[in-house]
């Protein structure tokens, strides 16, 4: 009987075979021709990825631009089309009086806008204009208006370039595009170059960024070689002046630095007046009043400002522009944009009410505070509620006593949050005030000298263990002190505590006028109480 399901070789009837499978010699002939083969088809496959390679990034350098079609090496038949393009000056020019707000800066140069139109007139008594002019100062401020209106100003050509224009992925291509951008504005001279955010390519040169050198080098030498570039007058703006290259800076090169600050009262009103211009305006807008409550605010601000308010008259149909249009957009850049679909807990928005009502009536009386512009518990961008201060004028340097206030104002919110809620039911919605405090406490000891204990000094970046201890104790008595002032003042104004945070939970957003006259009433009573309080002492006294 078979046995089919036996493995095989356990059985004579099912055993285990073995093929053998015999190999076929080769001939020498035959294993050439294998490898000789093989080695064509691997060459024409690496032949067919370089040209794919090169193909491609031939396209990609022939959309760069501004390089120039000049140089070791190059031909105008291999150079990109987009490379050789001649470097036009800009035609949107502005004129001085398209520039507001910086008076100051445009006085300083009215004397390179009559180089420009009369260079006989310095060049007679052998005088010579500043070869670079720097202008510095915060975003906004109107530094590329400015240099701009020069060109128009004085008639000439106005070449504009970015600091990070220069730079591309292949060495060498920023170099190549600064002579370029020279060697065009030789041909219009008198003319102005204005590179914009120069410290993208003029910050203290690194060890590791070689190519970002040899652009910083080429510009040294445009702006002071061996060559003259006469008529040629290079400015630049950036923001951050203190990182630029100190070989840069010297006398000779940009030895003439111009700071553009954000405008006072007088140049908001200027520039408000320029935008409002050329729009239709309300009989009720007060652009004095608007000027005076936007301390702060750069000419970039307050042209978002009129074109907010713009856009909220045309999506309510209005005809001009009103007050209220241009307060709505004030609020909007000052504190958010309003959260209207955000759901808040009836106790969500009874805490927020009296952590903004503390901060409110800290503010309100605590000297040296900043008057109140509006309080809220309408979620804006990403907070809850907030207090917004604005100053009543523009500051130029603050006291201690202003610092000590902000950092009482700052501990309103948690604090209220304490005497109402009770210690256990403080929230985490303190975190930024507390932050804002503990920087402004840091910065009060170890850059202000308002210290006792440290005293009149300046704390470097990286201080010894012992002093970075003594400024951490330091720190925590202030935030500790200012703690404690502000729960005693809650405490003496707790009825005005309730009264607030009532009045936020039914209006939601409450002005500052609107604030004292629902505290108006309290604070009298309570000046008719401590007048009463010494004479009820006296009658006892008589008793």
């Amino acid at each position: 009987m078979d046995e089919p399901f036996l493995n095989p070789g356990i059985s004579e009837k099912q055993p285990l075979h073995v093929v053998m499978v015999d190999p076929k010699v080769s001939s020498r002939s035959s294993r050439f021709a294998q490898e000789f083969l093989s080695t064509i088809i691997f060459t024409i496959a690496i032949g067919l990825v370089w040209i794919m390679g090169a193909t491609a990034l031939q396209k990609y350098i022939g959309g760069l631009g501004g390089i120039g079609a000049s140089g070791v090496g190059s031909s105008s038949s291999y150079a990109p089309k987009e490379l050789n393009k001649e470097i036009m000056p800009e035609k949107n020019v502005k004129t001085f009086k398209d520039v507001k707000g910086c008076d100051d800066a445009k006085q300083e140069l009215e004397e390179v806008v009559e180089y420009l139109k009369n260079p006989a007139k310095f060049t007679r008594l052998g005088g010579k204009l500043p070869k670079g002019i720097l202008l510095t100062g915060a975003p906004g401020t109107g530094k590329t208006l400015l240099a701009k209106a020069i060109a128009g100003e004085a008639g000439v050509p106005f070449f504009y370039k970015a600091g990070s224009e220069f730079e591309e992925m292949f060495v060498g291509v920023g170099a190549r595009r600064v002579r370029s951008l020279f060697q065009a504005a030789k041909k219009k001279a008198p003319c102005i170059i204005f590179i914009d955010e120069i410290d993208a390519v003029g910050s203290t040169r690194k060890q590791w960024e070689g190519h970002t050198k040899k652009t910083l080098h080429q510009l040294l030498v445009e702006m002071d070689g061996f060559e003259q570039n006469e008529g040629i007058i290079l400015m630049a703006a950036t923001n951050l002046p203190d990182i630029l290259d100190p070989a840069l800076t010297r006398p000779g090169r940009f030895d003439r630095h111009i700071v553009v600050p954000n405008p006072d009262v007088r140049g908001r009103q200027e520039i408000l007046e320029l935008y409002l211009q050329d729009k239709p305006v309300g009989d009720d807008v007060d652009v004095k009043a608007i000027a005076r409550g936007t301390p702060g605010f750069n000419g970039a601000d307050l042209a978002n400002l009129v074109n907010i308010a713009a856009i909220k008259a045309a999506v309510e149909g209005a005809e001009k522009l009103n007050a209220s249009q241009l307060e709505f957009a004030k609020d909007r850049i000052i504190m958010g944009t309003e959260r209207k679909t955000m759901f808040l807990s009836e106790d969500s928005k009874k805490l927020t009410a009296y952590h903004e009502s503390g901060h409110a009536i800290v503010a309100l009386n605590t000297e040296g505070a900043h008057p109140i512009h509006k309080a809220t518990i309408m979620p804006r961008g990403s907070a809850l509620g907030m207090v917004t201060q604005l100053p009543s004028n523009d500051e130029t340097s603050i006291s201690k006593k202003q610092l000590l206030a902000r950092l009482d104002v700052c501990m309103g919110g948690r604090v209220a949050e304490e005497l109402i809620f009770g210690q256990d039911n403080v929230t985490t919605g303190a975190t930024s005030d507390l932050h804002t405090a503990t920087e402004l406490a840091q910065y009060m000891v170890s850059s202000c000298g308002m210290s006792d204990a440290i005293g009149p000094v300046h704390i470097k970046e990286r201080p010894s263990a012992e002093m970075q201890s003594r400024i951490d104790a330091e720190v925590v008595k202030l935030l500790r002190e200012a703690y404690d002032r502000v729960k005693a003042l809650l405490k003496k104004h707790e009825k005005a505590l309730h009264a607030l945070a009532n009045a936020l939970l039914e209006c939601e957003t409450l002005s500052s006028e609107e604030i004292r006259r629902i505290l108006l009433p309290l604070s009298e009573e309570r000046l008719s109480e401590q007048q009463q309080q010494p004479q009820d002492e006296e009658a006892l006294a008589l008793v």
